[in-house]
């Protein structure tokens, strides 16, 4: 029997979409010589194909230039609805963890000089690898949450969720003035500072003091 595809790992949770975010820290804003977002964040998606379970090894496209990683907060949606508030927001989430947004940083920058959108270098296979997901609680403060991603045992980024533009909530009532959110959609929320490339051989590793970690190796 052939191995299961990385995604598969997935098939017995309902992920209806991948919603993600970027320019949503100032710095990582500042590295990568961008501008700040409009009136309302930077808001792409991702296929289901997209997501890597942890352990999985992650399989990269060839002969595209630089790829990135993006270290983020996942949110999980529980409850769906639309016009959330975002003081209502919380009731929404079922689940918080932690994932990568991988990016073909070359086609990206072309893609940003011909104004046309991100999929090319966003939303390819294996693009989003996704660690557990931890049951929101009372204990955990969406606005105070760290966490790191070590690349061959050296961070390279850290995120503290109190830096983020647009929090967590916001950002739920956000998309829900848009789409109608529905149990198991998954928000990634923007990276932090750091990012930088990655080639074959590599291992990734995201951890949190409050989150569970999860680990990779490029293939």
């Amino acid at each position: 029997m052939s191995r299961p595809r990385p995604a598969d790992a997935f098939s017995v949770r309902s992920t209806p979409r991948i919603f993600c975010i970027g320019r949503n820290y100032a710095k990582h804003i500042a590295e990568l010589d961008s501008t700040l977002p409009g009136q309302e964040c930077v808001i792409f998606m991702k296929p289901a194909s997209a997501l890597v379970a942890p352990e999985e090894a992650i399989i990269l496209p060839a002969d595209v230039g630089e790829i990135h990683h993006e270290a983020e907060l996942v949110v999980e949606i529980g409850p769906g609805g639309r016009d959330i508030a975002a003081e209502a927001a919380r009731g929404h989430i079922a689940a918080v963890g932690l994932g990568l947004d991988l990016t073909l940083r070359d086609v990206q920058t072309g893609l940003k000089n011909t104004g046309e959108p991100w999929e090319k270098a966003k939303a390819f296979d294996h693009s989003a690898p996704l660690g557990p997901m931890t049951a929101l609680d009372d204990d955990i403060d969406l606005a105070d949450l760290h966490f790191d991603l070590s690349v061959d045992g050296e961070v390279r980024q850290h995120g503290h969720t109190a830096h983020m533009l647009v929090g967590v909530a916001e950002l739920i009532a956000v998309l829900s003035r848009h789409w109608h959110l529905l149990p198991g959609d998954l928000v990634f929320t923007g990276t932090p500072e750091g990012v930088g490339p990655v080639q074959a051989g590599m291992q990734l590793a995201l951890s949190s003091p409050r989150l569970a970690g999860a680990e990779w190796t490029i293939a």
